[in-house]
């Protein structure tokens, strides 16, 4: 028999840890992202194929969730009671929930990162222009 090595991730996601695994699903406390769409959420540990890397081992490392559903937990009911004193309150909530779903751990896509590359370029292209505005803003008004 021969035992494969599943890769699985550690995750943050909405102030909480969870151990993930690919095709994965789970519920966590409602994000705020459309049904359907993906997201990368924090990773922090990242092990099953040898060592378990954390830390700055994990530079260009991800993992990708899609939000499956956003659902309603179960019902829950708080009972608070005083004897003797005809205290009695009830109350109740159910939590938001997000359902998600994790399609891959593992490597960034290239065409992520082509992306990022264009828009610090044109991010880097505008401050010149409004250096070069203020500039002649001061000229002007040591001319006056």
């Amino acid at each position: 028999m021969t035992a494969e090595k599943t890769a699985y991730a550690v995750i943050a996601v909405g102030g909480k840890q969870y151990r993930v695994r690919e095709g994965e699903r789970l519920l966590v406390d409602r994000v705020a992202i459309d049904e359907g769409k993906t997201f990368h959420p924090d990773l922090l540990l990242l092990g099953g194929d040898g060592e378990a890397r954390l830390g700055d081992k994990l530079k260009g490392e991800q993992v990708t969730a899609k939000v499956a559903a956003h659902v309603l937990g179960k019902k829950v009911i708080v009972g608070k009671h005083k004897r003797r004193t005809g205290y009695r309150r009830r109350n109740g909530h159910r939590s938001r929930l997000s359902q998600i779903e994790i399609q891959s751990i593992g490597k960034q896509a290239a065409r992520q990162s082509t992306a990022k590359k264009a828009t610090t370029s044109t991010a880097a292209s505008k401050p010149a222009t409004t250096t070069r505005k203020r500039t002649t803003t001061a000229t002007k008004k040591k001319a006056d």
